[in-house]
C-alpha cells in the first residue's frame, strides 16, 4: 500500500495564507482613509492579537480529540450548549461574510462597467452576485475548489504587487499629512477600524482542520499558522499604507474601488480598470467559497442534530441544494433590509455584524482551552498557549466594543435567538441527564421525608 504524501510546513503555510488573502482587504483603504494613516496602529493591534489567537487555535487543534472544529473545542468546557452556540454563530458569520464579499464584487464590477452606484444598482447587483454564485456552486466542492484556487490570484497579485512596486510612487509627505485628519484621540482612532482589520484576517482559524494532512503536525501546524498570519499582516499593512501615500485621503474616502484608483494614478486609468477586473474575478471566487462554507456549516450542524433536518438533506450527487437555496434567501433578505445608497455603509454594516458573531466562537474556544489541555496533557497546561489565549480574549472583547452599538444590538439579538433555539433541540442531548437529576432529587426528598 502506498503511503499518502503529507503537506510540508511550507505548503501548509501557503494554504493558510491563500485562505486568508481573499477579498477582505480590497475595500479597506476606503475606511482606513476616513480614519487617517494613524489606522496603521489598528493593524499593529489586530496583527499581534490575531497572531496570538492563531497560535492558541493551532494548539486547540493539536490537543483536541473531538471533531467538529470550534464547536468541538467549546464542548470540552461548555457541553452541547456551547457546541451548538459556536456552530450557530459561526454559520451566521459565514452567511453575513458572504454578503460583504458580494458587495465588494459589485463595487468593483460597477466601476469596471461604468455604471453609477446608487441604492438600486447596489442592491440589484448584490442580489445577482449572490444567486449567480449559488448557481455556479451546483457543480459541488471539486468545482468550487478549482474555481477559487484560480480566482484568489486576482486579489493576491494586485495586493502583493502594490506592496512591492507601489513604493516607487509613494509620497512620505502625503502619508504624513493624512495621519489624523479629524484629530481623533488615539484610542478612538484605533477603535474605528478594529472590526475591519480583524475581518481581513478571516479564515486563520480554519488552518487546524488540515492538521491530519501535515508532516509532524505538533511542530509544523503552529509554525504554519503563525507564519501565514505574520506574512498576511505584513502584506496588509504595507499595501494599505502605500496606497495612502499615493492617493490623497479625500479621493480614497469617496472611492468604491480604492486599489483601482491607486493603480490608475500609478499608471493609466486603463491599467486601473484591468486591476478592478482582477478584483471582480477574485471576489466572485471568494463569494463561491464562502457560500459553500456557509452551506457546509449548516449541513454539519444538522448532521450533529443541532439544526433542523432540512439542512441535512442532499441530492443523489451529495449536493445540499436546500441549504444553498435557504442561505441565498437569508442573504437576499439582509441585502434588501440593509440597502444603502453608498457601498461602504452597507459593506461596513455586514462586516461589523459578521465580526461580532464570529467573535462568539473565538470566546468559547479560548475559554475551553485549559480543559482541552488538561484532558490531553494529563493535567498539565502550557503557559505560552494560555498567555496567547488570554491576550486573544482581551482583544475579542475590545473588538466587540469596536463593532459599535448597532452591530452589538443586532448581534446580541441573533445570539440570544440561538440560546432560545437550543432550547428546542436540547432534549436530544440533555433529556437523559435531566431525568437522572430529577430521579436523584426525588430519591433524596423521599429519604428525608
Amino acid at each position: 500500500m502506498s503511503k499518502v504524501k503529507k503537506m510540508s510546513v511550507w505548503e501548509l503555510t501557503l494554504l493558510v495564507l491563500v485562505n486568508m488573502m481573499g477579498s477582505g482587504i480590497i475595500l479597506l483603504p476606503t475606511k482606513l482613509a476616513s480614519v487617517g494613516t494613524i489606522s496603521v496602529l489598528s493593524w499593529v493591534v489586530t496583527g499581534g492579537a490575531v497572531t496570538c489567537l492563531a497560535y492558541a487555535f493551532s494548539k486547540c487543534g493539536m490537543y483536541s480529540r473531538r471533531g467538529g472544529g470550534m464547536g468541538g473545542y467549546a464542548e470540552y468546557s461548555f457541553g452541547k450548549a456551547g457546541a451548538f452556540m459556536t456552530n450557530y454563530t459561526y454559520s451566521i458569520t459565514a452567511i453575513l461574510a458572504d454578503v460583504a464579499i458580494a458587495l465588494t464584487a459589485v463595487a468593483y464590477a460597477l466601476q469596471v462597467a461604468g455604471i453609477e452606484a446608487n441604492a438600486t444598482t447596489i442592491c440589484v447587483g448584490t442580489l445577482i452576485a449572490i444567486w449567480l454564485a449559488t448557481v455556479c456552486s451546483l457543480g459541488g466542492p471539486k468545482s468550487v475548489g478549482r474555481i477559487t484556487s484560480f480566482t484568489v490570484l486576482g486579489a493576491i497579485i494586485p495586493v502583493v504587487g502594490m506592496s512591492i512596486v507601489g513604493w516607487f510612487w509613494f509620497s512620505p509627505s502625503l502619508w504624513a499629512a493624512s495621519w489624523n485628519p479629524h484629530n481623533l484621540p488615539a484610542f478612538q482612532a484605533i477603535s474605528e477600524s478594529i472590526a475591519l482589520t480583524l475581518w481581513s484576517f478571516a479564515g486563520f482559524e480554519s488552518a487546524v482542520s488540515n492538521s491530519d494532512a501535515v508532516e509532524n503536525p505538533e511542530k509544523n501546524v503552529p509554525i504554519a499558522v503563525l507564519g501565514a498570519t505574520i506574512i498576511a499582516a505584513v502584506i496588509y499593512v504595507v499595501s494599505t499604507n502605500v496606497i495612502q501615500g499615493i492617493v490623497p485621503g479625500a479621493d480614497l474616502v469617496n472611492s468604491n474601488a480604492p486599489f483601482g484608483v491607486a493603480y490608475a494614478r500609478m499608471f493609466t486609468p486603463a491599467v486601473g480598470q484591468v486591476f478592478n477586473a482582477f478584483f471582480v474575478v477574485s471576489c466572485f471566487g471568494s463569494l463561491m467559497a464562502c457560500q459553500f462554507t456557509a452551506v457546509q456549516c449548516l449541513k454539519s450542524g444538522a448532521d450533529a442534530g443541532y439544526f433542523p433536518q432540512i439542512f441535512a438533506k442532499e441530492l443523489k450527487n451529495g449536493l445540499p441544494l436546500m441549504d444553498m437555496i435557504i442561505v441565498a434567501i437569508i442573504q437576499s433578505v439582509f441585502v434588501i433590509m440593509s440597502a444603502s445608497p453608498t457601498f461602504f455603509e452597507q459593506f461596513e454594516a455586514a462586516v461589523d455584524l459578521s465580526v461580532m458573531t464570529n467573535i462568539i466562537p473565538f470566546i468559547y474556544s479560548m475559554g475551553a482551552l485549559v480543559v482541552i489541555q488538561k484532558a490531553s496533557l494529563k493535567g498539565k497546561t502550557a503557559i505560552a498557549t494560555n498567555i496567547c489565549a488570554i491576550i486573544g480574549l482581551i482583544y475579542c472583547f475590545y473588538a466587540l466594543y469596536s463593532c459599535g452599538e448597532q452591530a452589538m444590538v443586532w448581534g446580541s439579538l441573533v445570539t440570544f435567538l440561538g440560546v432560545a433555539l437550543y432550547g428546542l433541540v436540547s432534549p436530544k442531548f440533555d433529556l437523559e441527564s435531566a431525568k437522572e437529576f430529577n430521579d436523584k432529587a426525588d430519591a433524596e426528598k423521599a429519604s428525608n421525608a
